[in-house]
């Protein structure tokens, strides 16, 4: 983890104070040259309108009459709509803005506000682009910290899981077998009973180590450690999953490996809790050049809400510069999918 991960995000700067790489007085070139061009607009509607006005043969008594009054209203109404349609364009890109404001988040990065040609809008757009690159980077940088201490968390639970209570079960079903051995007939029964219940424990306890510290990951490898995740799933929830893993896919850091494990483990834990499925299917493969993880099901779908499991995944994606996508429409099951472009395979 790089030390700007490590630091996160850092103190925000009081109030009045301007960020690093911002020039002093950014936002007026673009509120002085949309001022410049309203007025320009406006200008030019009223003189054309005052134009008109005096080269036609049209007159205006004082008092008015009414034979006058529609020549007038006429006159006014051109001057109106010609301001409104010239305004209408030149604020267009407002609209887009604020459309894009409304809709942005974070968790899906990418969405930019494109250059419409407004010379006098230019500086706005890139200013706010600009904006949305240092936020998400701040977003990905928090992240990555986050990640890591709940990693690091994770790992010294699965530690002590397996080498205290781990230990200390498995002392205990050592001394129930002895006790077993000399027990009275009647009393073996019971204690039978009580070994399998410790032996059970056990048996949980070690599930939840390994799903807490995906150890077969550091030590086998990718492809062992999801073809062990999808062997237990099935196993535990009774959902057959089938896999498809591509064997020769470009070596990838660990950290994209561990993104890789995280997502499909919290894709399968959601099947195998909420999708009703009666099968799954999990693929890793390239396909143009991009590393595709792909899992789904044919369960219930109709995810409307993303929970805390699927941002979780999108804090993941963003970590290593993935985008993930989650299609679910009702009764049609769900389809999670994480791509990875060759340039990002062997993340910080």
């Amino acid at each position: 983890m790089n030390d700007r991960a490590k630091g996160g995000t850092g103190d925000a700067p009081p109030a009045g104070t301007r960020r690093a790489g911002a020039p002093r007085g950014a936002s007026r070139p673009a509120a002085q040259g949309l001022f410049r061009r309203l007025f320009v607009i406006n200008g030019l509607v009223f003189a054309t309108g005052t134009l008109v006005l005096a080269l036609s043969p049209a007159t205006v008594s004082a008092p008015v009459v009414w034979a006058e009054v529609p020549v007038l209203l006429v006159g006014l109404a051109v001057m109106l709509g010609a301001n409104a349609l010239l305004l209408r364009r030149s604020l267009a890109p407002l609209d887009a803005l604020t459309t894009l404001m409304q809709r942005v988040d974070l968790l899906r990065t990418g969405d930019r506000l494109s250059d419409s040609g407004n010379s006098d809008l230019t500086h706005l757009i890139a200013t706010f682009n600009a904006m949305l690159d240092r936020l998400e980077a701040e977003r990905s940088a928090s992240s990555a910290h986050a990640l890591a201490a709940q990693e690091g968390e994770r790992q010294r639970i699965a530690r002590e899981l397996h080498d205290e209570i781990g230990q200390s079960l498995t002392v205990v079903l050592l001394g129930l077998k002895r006790v077993v051995d000399r027990a009275p007939a009647d009393l073996k029964e019971d204690l039978h009973g009580v070994q399998e219940t410790v032996r059970a424990s056990l048996d949980e306890v070690r599930q939840v180590a390994r799903r807490l510290r995906p150890g077969v990951l550091e030590d086998l490898g990718l492809h062992s450690a999801l073809s062990a995740l999808t062997t237990d799933v099935s196993r535990m929830s009774g959902v057959p999953v089938t896999r498809h893993l591509q064997p020769d896919h470009p070596a990838l850091g660990p950290d994209v490996e561990l993104v890789l494990y995280r997502i499909a483990q919290e894709s399968l834990t959601n099947i195998a809790r909420h999708a009703r499925a009666t099968r799954a299917e999990l693929s890793l493969a390239v396909e143009d050049g991009r590393l595709v993880l792909r899992i789904t099901d044919d369960g219930r779908g109709g995810v409307v809400q993303e929970g805390a499991g699927i941002r979780g995944m999108r804090e993941r994606a963003l970590l290593i510069g993935a985008r993930l996508t989650v299609d679910s429409p009702p009764g049609q099951g769900t389809r999670v999918s994480l791509v990875i472009p060759p340039d990002r395979r062997t993340a910080p």
